[in-house]
């Protein structure tokens, strides 16, 4: 629009970085990659791009949101990755700016994120948040959100962490394709609500195209 004034977002707020600078997170894990395959592959997932994570982004991400755990609030985050000869790096954890209840939760100032984001060209590979009384799984509000970044990207993941479901600490999930996609795409509800799985099809499943690498470089952009 003419005459609008677009105003600078500071987004040079990280709270940590490991391994340093100095090591490159391009180098390949010294043994085998460990692939997360906690369900039977099947939809599209065979043939999406490999994604690289550091092994201790979740448990730093546990750390950062204990205190809204404790008061049972959720916590969410953004992944940011570059992509790199067909795999995709997820370097970067943006904590934003979020309004949360006990079963949701809210990014605000959203361009702080994109300012990050555009800053390191990375790609928006997902989003991240803890269930802190509830058991792991995607609620109908969860799979919404995940139909957003996976429209963009289809490699783009949703993790759940929920550290107080005795069977399942975590999950990596995305929708099924076509089916679940097309179910989220096509349903008109807000809110907690009901969806119809397609020919008894699940909406999402467990994502088999994870590679936790312990050389991975994070940096963690907590702005809250």
């Amino acid at each position: 629009m003419s005459g609008e004034i677009c105003c600078q977002v500071d987004v040079h707020h990280v709270t940590k970085s490991f391994p340093s600078p100095g090591v490159s997170f391009l180098q390949p894990p010294p043994n085998a990659p460990l692939k997360n395959y906690t369900s039977n592959e099947h939809s599209a997932s065979k043939h999406l791009k490999d994604i690289h994570m550091s092994q201790r982004m979740m448990e730093d991400f546990v750390n950062a949101a204990r205190e809204n755990t404790e008061k049972n609030l959720e916590t969410c985050g953004v992944l940011g990755a570059f992509l790199k000869d067909g795999t995709f790096y997820v370097t970067t954890l943006i904590m934003p700016k979020q309004e949360a209840t006990s079963n949701s939760c809210q990014a605000i100032n959203e361009e702080e994120i994109y300012a990050i984001q555009n800053e390191e060209s990375l790609f928006p590979i997902g989003w991240i948040h803890t269930h802190p009384s509830q058991s792991c799984f995607m609620s109908s509000i969860d799979v919404h959100t995940q139909y957003t970044y996976q429209v963009m990207v289809p490699e783009a993941v949703g993790i759940v962490l929920a550290p107080t479901d005795v069977s399942r600490k975590y999950g990596i999930f995305r929708l099924c394709e076509p089916d679940g996609m097309n179910i989220i795409r096509d349903c008109p509800e807000r809110g907690f609500h009901l969806h119809k799985e397609a020919d008894g099809t699940p909406i999402y499943e467990d994502c088999s195209n994870i590679i936790f690498n312990p050389n991975l470089r994070l940096e963690i952009h907590d702005l809250r």
